[in-house]
């Protein structure tokens, strides 16, 4: 279904995948503009047929009854996936240009990024965005809802990272983190504080940058806790361990670093053939795979120290 049918020249090339939250279905994105449902041995679900261009990002509501997309095509679609057939509840096309990532904050609302330097949250059921800012200077690359869902963080190629607080009238960044030297690829908010597992523990947040480093925020305060600088080449990815505790950070050139939060110790190093472009933990925290160039994922054992 991704490309069996030789008569179909279309590249079907993968470009993002995410488990519902009850693992039982997973969806893919495909750079031919398709969404795709699959059952967890393999059965094709649904084909979600609506973008005019290659899908970028794809989220599951936590009910599961919706699907997120953004696209090239500079639209977000939220399908309805109850049912057998798969539909489109709701198309929104407020970007001027490609929308990169999406995050939902609950089973309704949503953010969106954009090429077009803004960020954007919208509702379904609303025709026009509750909310739309502006601050960002060059194009924005990801947004991520804190685990209560009062802060939304997005980083961009200005080489900035800001915290919104949704419940502020003001349009204005909560916080604005300019110390990167370049381009911030992604950030991760910690499993900690209000709304998650870990609620007496602080929140951070973390950023990736191009310039090598890994920056962790208090948002409490806007102070930067840590440096977490060994990498010697652009940093696409980080996640944070399931406890908070921890955190794995992969690299170009096949760099995997794995630090300890609390002190910003770097504990655990693994060398792949190829760049990473995703790293992710296991629940039980005992291991972490990365995702190659070269077309390889690694397993990799973590026993805290």
């Amino acid at each position: 279904p991704h490309g069996h049918d030789s008569s179909d020249k279309k590249n079907k090339d993968v470009t993002t995948l995410e488990w519902s939250s009850n693992g039982e279905l997973l969806a893919t994105g495909s750079y031919d503009g398709v969404a795709r449902v699959w059952s967890r041995n393999g059965e094709l679900r649904q084909t979600l047929k609506g973008h005019r261009g290659p899908i970028f990002s794809l989220k599951w509501n936590k009910r599961g009854n919706f699907l997120l997309s953004g696209s090239y095509d500079k639209s977000t679609i939220v399908w309805d996936v109850t049912g057998e057939v798969g539909f489109v509840k709701q198309q929104f096309s407020y970007h001027f240009a490609p929308a990169l990532d999406v995050d939902w904050k609950d089973d309704l609302t949503f953010a969106s990024c954009s090429t077009d330097k803004t960020v954007q949250i919208c509702r379904v059921g609303l025709a026009r965005p509750i909310k739309t800012y502006t601050g960002h200077a060059d194009e924005v690359n990801a947004v991520k809802w804190d685990p209560s869902g009062t802060l939304l963080a997005s980083c961009s190629d200005d080489c900035t990272a800001k915290v919104w607080d949704i419940n502020s009238p003001r349009n204005e960044p909560k916080w604005d983190f300019k110390s990167h030297q370049q381009e911030i690829y992604t950030v991760k908010w910690s499993p900690t504080g209000p709304g998650s597992k870990n609620p007496n523990k602080v929140l951070l947040l973390a950023t990736a940058s191009f310039d090598g480093s890994v920056r962790l925020w208090n948002v409490a305060n806007g102070s930067c806790l840590r440096i977490l600088s060994r990498h010697r080449e652009s940093v696409y990815s980080v996640a944070f361990s399931p406890s908070g505790e921890y955190l794995a950070s992969g690299s170009l050139a096949g760099q995997l670093y794995i630090w300890n939060v609390g002190d910003g110790v770097h504990i655990k190093s693994f060398k792949g053939k190829g760049d990473i472009f995703e790293v992710a933990w296991n629940v039980e925290e005992t291991r972490v795979a990365a995702c190659f160039s070269s077309n390889v994922v690694s397993v990799i054992d973590f026993k805290k120290p």
